[in-house]
C-alpha cells in the first residue's frame, strides 16, 4: 500500500494509505515532517534526520547538523549542507551530490 497523506494530530504523526484508513502512527515529540512521497517520509528529530516507511519502522537515518532538507519526491529527498546539495534515497544512502 502506498501513503497517501501523513497529519500531526492527538501528539503523533498518523500515516493513511490510499483508502484514507490509518496504516501507522508514532509519537511527535520534538519531531519536525519535513515530507512524503508514497513510499516513506523525512522528518527532523533534533540532531538527525530519518526516513521512515508507511508502517513507521525506521529506514536509515543521518546527521542534521548543518543540513536543511530541501524537497522529498519519488524515492529520494534532497538536502543542503554547506552550499552541496546532496541526494539520498529512502536508506538515507547518498546517490548524488552537486556542488553550488
Amino acid at each position: 500500500m502506498a501513503i497517501s497523506n501523513i497529519e500531526n494530530k492527538e501528539s503523533q504523526i498518523w500515516v493513511y494509505d490510499e483508502n484514507s484508513e490509518c496504516v501507522g502512527r508514532m509519537p511527535n515529540n520534538r519531531v519536525e515532517l519535513a515530507g512524503y512521497t508514497s513510499d516513506f517520509f523525512v522528518t527532523v528529530e533534533g540532531g538527525w534526520i530519518r526516513t521512515y516507511d508507511q508502517d513507521c519502522e525506521r529506514l536509515g537515518s543521518l546527521s542534521a547538523i548543518g543540513v536543511t532538507v530541501r524537497s522529498v519526491s519519488g524515492g529520494n529527498f534532497t538536502v543542503s549542507e554547506a552550499g552541496d546539495v546532496r541526494t539520498y534515497d529512502r536508506r538515507c544512502k547518498e546517490v548524488r551530490k552537486r556542488g553550488a
